[in-house]
């Protein structure tokens, strides 16, 4: 059961893109299409997957004052060992369309933040389930953003036209069409959010972050 629990918390609970935030830079430049994007959430996975299970079965014997290295040393492994699967079996523009996407998996923060947070502090068989949750979640957000960006842009979905002669919205093909719609699915998220708590009769609290009384931007110009 907490093996399971595990593995579906990272699709909605926890979810990487939606909930914590993490992995921006990637969400944004690679969901111009549904096929870049679904290609992208997988080779994340398989990152998180392994570099999760290695961190955990090595968390013992790794000095805490050099985990951080020694946790990026092993997630790079895994991403150089995703990029040579990648040359081999993935058709050349794919590859190039994702660009240096790929080897910045490395530096990922969904990735070395699950290192971190939680393979460090956990059994293999959990830090796996994790590892492949997380990047459930990450690669069906980045689908869902890739497919709706790629449809409105240009009426196809994985680059089959689904509507012919579509005039299309150039702007979702750019990184301001990634932004406004990823704010949308956040509304979308946030609205969810604040339905189930009239729901259940209680009160749905922004993350004090995102909260006006602990945000000065508005001030920095005076």
């Amino acid at each position: 059961m907490k093996l399971f629990k595990t593995l579906v918390n990272g699709l909605w609970k926890e979810n990487p893109v939606l909930i914590l935030m993490l992995g921006m830079c990637p969400t944004l430049a690679t969901s111009s299409s549904a096929k870049n994007a679904i290609f992208m959430g997988l080779a994340t996975t398989c990152v998180l997957a392994g570099s999760n299970f290695v961190v955990s079965c090595f968390k013992s014997i790794i000095p805490d004052k050099v985990r951080i290295p020694c946790f990026i040393v092993i997630i790079a492994t895994f991403v150089t060992i995703v990029q040579f699967l990648m040359d081999a079996y993935v058709p050349a523009a794919l590859v190039k369309a994702l660009g240096i996407y790929l080897p910045l998996i490395t530096v990922n923060c969904i990735v070395l933040g699950r290192a971190e947070a939680f393979a460090s502090k956990n059994g293999p068989i959990l830090s796996l389930m994790d590892g492949i949750g997380m990047g459930m979640g990450f690669t069906l957000i980045l689908t869902i953003l890739g497919a709706v960006r790629e449809f409105i842009a240009s009426g196809t979905l994985f680059e089959m036209t689904v509507v012919p002669h579509w005039q299309g919205f150039a702007l979702l093909r750019f990184a301001p069409g990634a932004f406004i719609v990823l704010g949308i699915f956040l509304a979308i998220r946030n609205a969810m959010k604040i339905r189930d708590a009239k729901l259940h009769g209680t009160h749905f609290d922004p993350p004090s972050e995102l909260n006006c009384t602990t945000c000065h931007i508005c001030t920095l110009g005076k």
